[in-house]
């Protein structure tokens, strides 16, 4: 999928993180990429996460994945069934085409990624009005929606006793819009939106961006730094009286102490390489580690030299996220599914290039670097790359 009438510069300069914008339908060629069918199949899976979401008369209820197959049917048109929405997460996992969406969004860094939602609803379906803390793509696939915007929200926003859905109490929309296939409406953090479906067979993808926050980044640098750290590493204070003089009053904390103490935590806290290279594993954590993307039978380091040769291509598998940090002379780190490896220079460019697009083309050239050609053979053992058949 590929964007023709967007300007990027100007959606970063003057909406990315401050406010809402339509785009109607900015796409080359736009084309529903999944059918009603194969969604509702995925939320019968028991590694999709999925939910069910019916509304009577505005009573929500939500039902968790994986859904019985026979479900649909008391869903189906003509029943008595209230009006629902179905929700799958992380398609783009799943299906090949979804997951093409996202190179539309390549001017957004791969790390904020989180996954492409998808959701089916009948006429008068959707989740209620909410807030999200992350940056979300809403795209209109197929049927038509109405979109309601309102104002900014955050953890003090009143909300409906429901548990399950944390929606808002008291959502008073500014503007709205009705989206057909192709459209496109994003919607920043913390403003307050409503979906409603306005026709049967209303399909809507949501690319969503993750945004870690601050407690996120310290619970897991700090356990990082725990795991490495030894039981006899201790406060050690052999200098208490290195003037010569005893403490004037023996239930201060003085100055020294507290410096020394500080610096034992702030010291290991503040290692950037060292958190550079966790942030890299961090965010690049599979969206499901339940599931085995492992090869029945992994192909050896000749094999794949020689499928390079033959001008096949290198291919990413959708599920897994790639980043890299650059190190010392030319080196980089690449970061694959919550894993680090050290690239040097001669194999720089090979890691960057896997981590810039879903596919390599031109490999040929790779097949004669030993360097690449083991490291191609150790992401190919964990499902991470494939190449093409």
């Amino acid at each position: 999928m590929r964007l023709a009438d967007f300007d990027v510069d100007a959606f970063l300069r003057d909406y990315w993180q401050k406010k809402p914008l339509l785009i109607r339908n900015p796409w080359a060629e736009w084309g529903n990429p999944l059918e009603p069918d194969e969604l509702a199949g995925l939320a019968c899976e028991d590694h999709v996460e999925s939910r069910l979401i019916t509304d009577q008369a505005g009573h929500f209820a939500l039902e968790h994945g994986p859904l019985p197959a026979d479900r649909f049917d008391s869903l189906a048109p003509g029943s008595d069934a209230a009006s629902w929405t179905l929700l799958v997460q992380a398609v783009d996992h799943h299906v090949p085409e979804v997951a093409d969406l996202l190179d539309a969004f390549r001017f957004i860094p791969n790390w904020r990624v989180d996954d492409v939602m998808v959701s089916y609803a009948v006429r008068g379906g959707g989740v209620g009005a909410h807030f999200d803390q992350y940056d979300v793509f809403l795209v209109q696939g197929l049927g038509t929606r109405r979109w309601q915007i309102g104002g900014m929200c955050d953890a003090s926003s009143p909300r409906v006793a429901n548990e399950d859905l944390h929606l808002l109490a008291d959502f008073q929309p500014s503007e709205e819009w009705v989206l057909e296939p192709g459209d496109m409406l994003y919607v920043p953090p913390g403003f307050s939106h409503n979906g409603t479906a306005q026709s049967d067979d209303c399909m809507t993808y949501s690319i969503g961006f993750r945004a870690p926050s601050r407690e996120e980044l310290l619970e897991g640098y700090a356990a990082h730094v725990l795991d490495r750290l030894k039981e006899d590493d201790r406060y050690t204070d052999s200098n208490l009286r290195a003037d010569g003089k005893a403490a004037l009053n023996p239930g201060e904390i003085s100055e020294a102490a507290l410096s020394h103490l500080h610096e034992m935590v702030a010291g290991e806290l503040s290692n950037r390489d060292d958190f550079a290279r966790w942030f890299a594993g961090f965010a690049t954590q599979p969206k499901n580690a339940a599931i085995d993307w492992q090869p029945e039978t992994p192909k050896t380091a000749q094999q794949l030299a020689q499928d390079l040769r033959s001008g096949r291509a290198i291919l990413r598998n959708p599920a897994s996220r790639f980043a890299f940090i650059r190190a010392a002379n030319d080196a980089v780190v690449l970061s694959v599914d919550g894993d680090c490896f050290d690239v040097d220079a001669e194999c720089s460019a090979f890691a960057e290039a896997l981590c810039a697009a879903p596919r390599i083309e031109d490999a040929a050239g790779f097949a004669d670097e030993p360097g690449i050609v083991s490291l191609m053979e150790e992401l190919h053992a964990r499902g991470s790359i494939a190449v093409e058949h």
